[in-house]
């Protein structure tokens, strides 16, 4: 059963092995009757649809399971499943395009590449290896086990399918002979050439207009490029729930009391106590823990560790003395110093000197024990005889990740280390450096500095609204969100010296709304069909405060908006403009007449490739590079719409490299580029898909 549990627990580690995220799910029993069923569809991917109730169901499980150890809330379930659901659905539709189909050898392959499986002892023979009889008997012993692994084997062949295709786009990635032609010439081949070039700069951006026709033009021709989902955008005033200057001052009255002895009524003895304060208090941690909102802490501390604007103070405090009150973290603090420890903190550097079967990750070289004792005693002699090396031998040597600082591991508590490593830093003075074993390897250590710490008793209470702040500030808030229906949103805002926020544009399916997460409800109002331009609505934010809302704008899906696609088309079309306007003066039967024309030089370019088209004094410009190779030499051109601005070129002389007999070395060089473009096969499939997500209707 132990086995069977970590198959389930496992269940999303083979496809993500792949690189590629296809969740396994267990069927689950349907929730508890009574419960509402929904026939309509989540979405759709081609026409096919994705049925709402099993896709709530793998939500469910997700969200339940989370990632990494970390809770996940519905819509991050959400967005997770509905991206493997696309995946599927399309990477489906292909394999069964091309006819796809596995057998059992695939499929056992799959599962052998989970470590659950193919590692588990109770299915290896008695030479390690996987035994499928193993696997085969152990399911039919365990009958409840059957529907799950038969649950698995329809991943697992989807699996099996996903590598096989993998492989064969792959496969068809090739490159060709004439390619790595190109790719030599394009690095060998040289060209000079004469220029004289005008910058863009030279005609000032307010000169020049665009329209919002003009930007829609644009992005017509490019539509894939600028396409955006249905969105809308949303002023917003915050008005957080924050204490008040009377709540600040009771807090701080109610700590100053606590240093005071009070008198308070004992129901037993029915008569009045007097209560020492806090200096006299014969229980230190008693005191702290019924009068702080954070817990009596026994560890000491190092200076670096005490609240900065305190430290000094906090830290040289006598034995028995009292300091404050203070303010650290919205808390008022009142701290009493129980004690100082000498070297209580320790810092050290050390080199790691690992062998084989010791479990460290990422070792610099394979070695024996012996080998490894021997080359620690050698970098224990070099280290001794001159200390100021030790850094760059930890960065040559170690076999810790600390290494890249020189072997640095900063400052650490007792048992924070191993026992070897701890003993020898805390038993020796600062400037020691020695050898110890660990389960690790080697070490050579350099003990670097040590610190004093302190023990502090410090009550905080937190500075919080207090129930009067919180019922002023929601009347506020109330009366905003009243008046905001009827009158001018920021104006009224500045009336009742609020901040209107800078707008914020959300999706159908975002969880956020700016810089605040799980705001789903903000979201869900702005998509409601009675949500019209203009409406405000108030949302109460826990341990924030009160959201007033206006619905300011609604986009529909297809072209960005104007405003959006501005500040990346306005440049190219102000260029383009100004491209016209310049390449008009660019007249002349001479380099020399054109750049006396507009007032500019004749500038040489020499040795420029295909391959680096960097002009001197102008930077990328591969248009002008590749029109200097394919013109006659010593005749102008016609001007030249650059990156930069407008070139006129006059070729001087091209240099071609010999041909060669092979290409190979740079069919070599492009081999990984095409290669590493099969991996973008998915988002491909993607991008062409007529995709429909339906899940703001449910989320």
């Amino acid at each position: 059963m132990a086995v069977l549990s970590k198959i389930r627990k496992r269940s999303g580690l083979l496809l993500l092995a792949i690189g590629f995220a296809l969740l396994a799910f267990v069927v689950q029993d349907l929730f508890s009757s009574g419960m509402k069923s929904f026939s309509k569809e989540v979405g759709s991917v081609n026409g096919k649809d994705i049925s709402f109730e099993d896709f709530r169901i793998k939500v469910a499980n997700t969200e339940k399971n989370g990632q990494n150890g970390q809770t996940m809330t519905a819509m991050q379930a959400s967005n997770q499943v509905w991206n493997q659901e696309v995946s599927i659905a399309l990477l489906t539709a292909e394999f069964e395009k091309l006819g796809l189909r596995v057998g059992e050898k695939h499929i056992v392959e799959v599962f052998k590449a989970d470590p659950n499986i193919g590692q588990n002892q109770m299915f290896l023979n008695a030479a390690g290896k996987f035994d499928l009889m193993k696997f085969k008997e152990y399911f039919k012993s365990n009958p409840e086990g059957i529907q799950m692994l038969k649950d698995r084997e329809k991943d697992a062949e989807l699996n099996a399918k996903y590598q096989i295709y993998n492989s064969l786009v792959k496969g068809a990635m090739y490159t060709t002979e004439a390619e790595g032609k190109m790719k030599y010439e394009a690095e060998m081949n040289k060209v000079n050439f004469d220029f004289v070039a005008v910058p863009f700069s030279t005609i000032k951006d307010s000169d020049v207009k665009i329209s919002d026709d003009e930007i829609i033009a644009y992005m017509k021709t490019k539509e894939k490029k600028f396409k955006s989902e249905e969105s809308r955008e949303l002023d917003y005033v915050l008005i957080e729930e924050k204490p008040s200057a009377q709540d600040e001052a009771e807090i701080k009255k109610n700590v100053d009391a606590l240093l005071l002895p009070s008198v308070r009524y004992n129901k037993e003895t029915g008569k009045n106590d007097t209560i020492p304060g806090f200096q006299s208090a014969s229980n230190v941690a008693e005191f702290v823990n019924m009068n702080s909102d954070i817990p009596f802490d026994s560890t000491y501390v190092s200076k670096q560790d005490l609240p900065a604007e305190n430290a000094e103070q906090l830290f040289n405090l006598a034995t028995g003395a009292i300091y404050g009150p203070y303010m650290y973290n919205n808390y008022y603090c009142i701290s009493k110093s129980l004690g100082r420890k000498a070297g209580a903190k320790s810092k050290a550097s050390h080199i790691l000197i690992s062998w084989e079967g010791t479990q460290v990750p990422n070792k610099k070289e394979k070695r024996t024990k012996e080998q490894a004792k021997a080359k620690a005693e050698g970098l224990l002699a070099q280290a001794q005889a001159n200390p100021s090396m030790f850094m760059i031998l930890a960065m040559s040597n170690s076999d810790d990740s600390s290494a890249q600082q020189g072997g640095d591991l900063g400052y650490f508590s007792p048992g924070q280390m191993v026992k070897p490593f701890n003993d020898f830093v805390f038993n020796n003075p600062i400037g020691k450096i020695g050898l110890v074993e660990t389960e690790f390897g080697y070490h050579v250590i350099n003990v670097t500095d040590k610190q004093d710490a302190i023990k502090l008793a410090t009550i905080a209470q937190k500075i919080e609204p207090s129930e009067v702040t919180n019922d002023k500030i929601y009347t506020q808030a109330t009366k905003f969100e009243m008046d905001a229906a009827s009158k001018d949103f920021a104006a009224l805002a500045k009336e009742m010296k609020l901040t209107v926020n800078p707008s914020v544009r959300v999706k159908a399916v975002d969880e956020n709304f700016g810089s605040m997460s799980n705001q789903r409800q903000i979201v869900k109002w702005a998509f409601e069909s009675g949500t019209k331009i203009g409406n405000v609505k108030r949302f109460e934010i826990v341990n924030v405060g009160h959201v007033i809302a206006k619905l300011k704008k609604v986009n529909e899906k297809g072209l960005m908006a104007v405003e959006d696609a501005r500040p990346q088309v306005e440049p190219i079309l102000k260029n383009k403009k100004k491209a016209e306007k310049i390449s008009a003066k660019m007249k002349g039967s001479s380099l020399a007449a054109i750049a006396a024309a507009n007032k500019v030089t004749v500038a040489n370019a020499a040795d420029l490739t295909l391959e680096n088209p960097n002009v001197p004094g102008a930077g990328f410009e591969p248009k002008v590079v590749g029109m200097a190779f394919s013109s006659k030499s010593g005749k102008v051109s016609q001007p030249i719409e650059g990156n930069s601005g407008v070139y006129v070129i006059a070729t001087k002389v091209v240099t071609k490299a010999p041909a060669l007999p092979k290409y190979t070395d740079y069919v070599t060089k492009l081999k990984p580029q095409a290669v590493g473009n099969a991996g973008r096969f998915l988002q491909a499939l993607k991008d062409d898909a007529d995709i429909q997500d339906n899940r703001a209707d449910f989320y």
